[in-house]
């Protein structure tokens, strides 16, 4: 009998010089670069630079990268009249998913056959940013039109995180608000070989294009193990309702064996090290904007949780409550994961073309033996074909 690795559990499938979690300091690096540390010092626009370069980027570097991401950054009619096309009532990342396949059909358009479309590696590290720099208007205006508003044009003497939540709410936030999107956007970057980066590792070693890549990673960050988790959190949050209310509603969702999204990480054993990060972030929010009640769920859920289980909470369960203070809604949350995301999805999709080899792992058979059909003679041409294997096999 294989020893099967059930989700492929402790499987090392490859090795990547992107990050890494450092089990002695539990501390999740880029780079070689702690988490916290980037949050706290630089901008998205440079960590993305980070995760496709390998180096954090000069004044100069940094300047030309945010004039080419700010040339990108508009809404393009094609892709509006995509989205608009789509039912309000469509998810959010069915939404994106589709705005990123119009993209990759516009921008591969005219390759001879689907191996030109793959695109050398400069081509790919534009394509990288370029999709870098159209997501912000793509979540945005999806929350904008089921909100029944207009589009809202993007700014120039903006930086990535203000000009984000411009687009999203047609003013300039505060900014305390904006370090805290920043950062947040920072710390959902990148992790490693995490489902939707396996995804786009493992779509990108067929050989397919980095728009299809990226695709399949977000239908596999869609899912409420993964990228959906950050929803799931603010739905507990709604069902509970305020700190009182917690011990009674976590006795019953115990009993109901339910699974309390927010807590618990694979990776992570100690807890994950990126929480204390975004949670310093969220109780600025709540300083700005003035809900004490909002701490004072969380603390009290993570509290009884983990004193009871002795799970602790991962990204989601911050972020979750900070995004909602913010004023996104609950259904744009895992739409802000992948605006995040992307810079880690295209780092992996750069190595794994840089050094690729089809994955494509085995499985063990389970069904039922070997059977035929009563009846059936094989023809001339089947026999002699099987027994030419036969004879190759030795």
């Amino acid at each position: 009998m294989s020893d099967i690795k059930k989700g492929l559990a402790g499987v090392v499938a490859d090795e990547t010089a992107i990050s890494k979690v450092n089990p002695e300091t539990n501390s999740l690096l880029y780079r070689g670069y702690p988490v916290q540390e980037l949050a706290a010092t630089q901008s998205f626009e440079a960590v993305a630079y980070l995760l496709w370069n390998g180096e954090l980027p000069t004044e100069t570097e940094l300047a030309a990268f945010r004039a080419t991401e700010r040339a990108h950054r508009a809404l393009t009619p094609a892709l509006k009249e995509a989205i608009d096309a789509l039912p309000l009532d469509a998810h959010p990342m069915d939404e994106v998913r589709t705005a990123v396949s119009v993209i990759g059909a516009i921008e591969t358009a005219g390759s001879g056959n689907v191996l030109d479309a793959v695109g050398t590696p400069e081509q790919n590290l534009e394509r990288s940013l370029k999709l870098f720099a159209a997501l912000p208007a793509i979540v945005s205006y999806g929350q904008r039109r089921r909100r029944g508003l207009e589009a809202v044009e993007s700014r120039d003497d903006l930086d990535y995180a203000a000009n984000f939540l411009w687009l999203t709410f047609g003013e300039e936030a505060a900014p305390v608000v904006v370090d805290a999107f920043n950062r947040s956007m920072i710390l959902y970057a990148e992790h490693s070989f995490n489902a939707s980066t396996f995804t786009a590792r493992v779509i990108t070693s067929t050989l397919s294009d980095l728009y299809s890549a990226v695709v399949g990673a977000i239908g596999a960050l869609k899912g409420p193990l993964h990228g959906g988790a950050n929803e799931a959190v603010m739905h507990i949050f709604d069902e509970i309702g305020s700190a009182d209310q917690v011990v009674g509603w976590l006795d019953a969702a115990l009993a109901e064996k339910r699974k309390i999204m927010g807590f618990g990480h694979r990776v992570y054993k100690r807890g994950d090290s990126r929480v204390p990060t975004m949670k310093a972030a969220l109780d600025t929010l709540v300083a700005h904007y003035d809900r004490p009640d909002v701490a004072e769920l969380y603390d009290t859920l993570e509290s009884e949780f983990v004193s009871r289980k002795g799970i602790y909470p991962n990204l989601d369960y911050p972020s979750g409550p900070a995004y909602n203070l913010i004023g996104y809604d609950t259904l744009t949350f895992t739409p802000l994961f992948i605006a995040a995301r992307i810079t880690g999805w295209t780092a992996h999709i750069l190595e794994q073309q840089a050094s690729n080899a089809l994955i494509r792992p085995l499985s063990a058979y389970s069904g039922v033996d070997e059977r035929h059909i009563d009846g059936y003679v094989a023809d001339a041409a089947t026999v002699e074909a099987l027994e030419r294997e036969e004879e190759a096999a030795g």
